[in-house]
């Protein structure tokens, strides 16, 4: 089999059941059609008390600079149900143009395309002058702690080291060439959880609901703005994604009542100076409310989540000038260079090399009937295949 067809390649790893912490055979399918283009594969587990092993992947095809790194992650989300599914989510079947499957966009596709690129690239001029890697990861889809953060430090720790990175996700919101991910806003969460006292409800004067301090709480964190966005991202937005008291009684007034919370902010921000705002905006509102008239000030909990996401931009003209270029040869359009949506696995290789994101249109992932144009997987290869060229030869200049 020639990994040079980026349909083979796409249909082969959707055939590979990979929910997430499943590797279900897409590493094994990627193994198999790497070796043969010259690249060394290393299989690497990643443990953690508490949370699944998972498998990943990296290769490398050469051992001198400039290296360029391709990353992505061939789990996937659960398909929900199958039954709803036009054709089979792990069929690969192809209709109207289309081939269905769980993974199509997000992202198998555009790791099918990368491999399809690599190898026309082998088999027409050799191979680059330079490296090129794969670090492809099992857990993205899931908790991403024994996925790409233990490949990174794994690699480091042997001597990689990478002077660019392109992550495969499905950046384009319409259009193959719409849109090129140049940076991520940070994204931080926490658990707000006020306490009262629990009592009956016809007897409000005996206890104190929390439910008042939490719905003051959440308003004083969504309003004021954070910012008015700055020159290269949105403004800041927090959302309140859930209140919870856990009381199934409706003449209880409960004991606690907790908000989650996340925001994702600009470059107005950091992680820690973000923090400084929200306990500021939370020890105001606490502060000046009651639970009810005459009694104490309203008493919170703040838990914040584990590892907020740091806000980064790309500023290395290189390797946007080279996919820019690439993407507009190819399909007669400039991408528009963005910081919009949500978080990837590029936050993480960020803190290793410049790294930008590119892949297919992404309408459908994470939906029933998840499925990609095949006429975009032969240009999304043609683009790929275009940028490595353009890489190198601005590396080499």
């Amino acid at each position: 089999m020639t990994a040079t067809d980026p349909l083979a390649n796409l249909a082969t790893l959707i055939r590979c059941p990979s929910v997430t912490p499943a590797e279900g055979g897409a590493l094994g399918a990627l193994e198999d059609m790497l070796r043969p283009l010259g690249f060394k594969v290393d299989r690497v587990t990643a443990s953690e008390e508490g949370t699944p092993d998972i498998e990943n992947l990296y290769a490398r095809l050469g051992t001198e600079g400039p290296h360029l790194m391709f990353a992505g992650h061939t789990d996937v989300v659960p398909v929900g149900d199958a039954a709803a599914w036009t054709h089979g989510p792990f069929s690969a079947e192809i209709a109207d143009g289309e081939m269905y499957g769980r993974g199509a966009v997000d992202m198998k596709g555009g790791i099918a395309c990368f491999i399809a690129a690599i190898a026309r690239h082998v088999e027409n001029h050799g191979a680059p002058a330079g490296s090129v890697s794969f670090l492809i990861t099992g857990d993205e889809e899931g908790p991403a702690i024994n996925g790409t953060t233990k490949l990174l430090d794994w690699a480091s720790s042997r001597g990689e080291r990478w002077d660019a990175c392109l992550v495969g996700e499905p950046t384009n919101p319409d259009r193959l060439g719409d849109m090129i991910k140049i940076g991520r806003r940070g994204s931080l969460s926490g658990t707000i959880t006020v306490h009262g006292v629990q009592g009956h409800a016809a007897y409000p004067h005996l206890a104190d609901s929390p439910v008042r301090g939490i719905l003051t709480l959440a308003q004083a964190l969504m309003d004021p703005p954070f910012d008015a966005g700055t020159e290269n991202f949105q403004p800041s937005n927090l959302e309140v994604t859930s209140i919870d008291v856990g009381n199934p009684a409706t003449n209880v007034i409960p004991a606690k009542a907790s908000a989650r919370f996340n925001i994702r902010f600009n470059d107005s921000w950091e992680a820690d100076s973000l923090k400084a705002e929200i306990i500021a905006r939370l020890d105001r509102a606490a502060a000046d409310s009651t639970l009810r008239p005459d009694r104490p000030p309203v008493r919170y909990d703040l838990v914040w989540s584990e590892r907020p996401s740091q806000v980064f931009l790309t500023r290395n003209n290189a390797l946007i000038a080279s996919l820019s270029g690439a993407v507009e040869t190819v399909t007669g359009r400039a991408p528009k260079l963005s910081t919009t949506g949500g978080t990837s696995d590029a936050r993480f290789i960020k803190d290793f090399c410049p790294v930008v994101e590119f892949g297919l249109v992404g309408q459908t992932m994470h939906m029933v009937d998840e499925r990609v144009a095949v006429a975009d997987l032969e240009t999304l290869t043609r683009i790929y295949e275009n940028f490595i060229r353009r890489w190198f030869d601005h590396a080499a200049d």
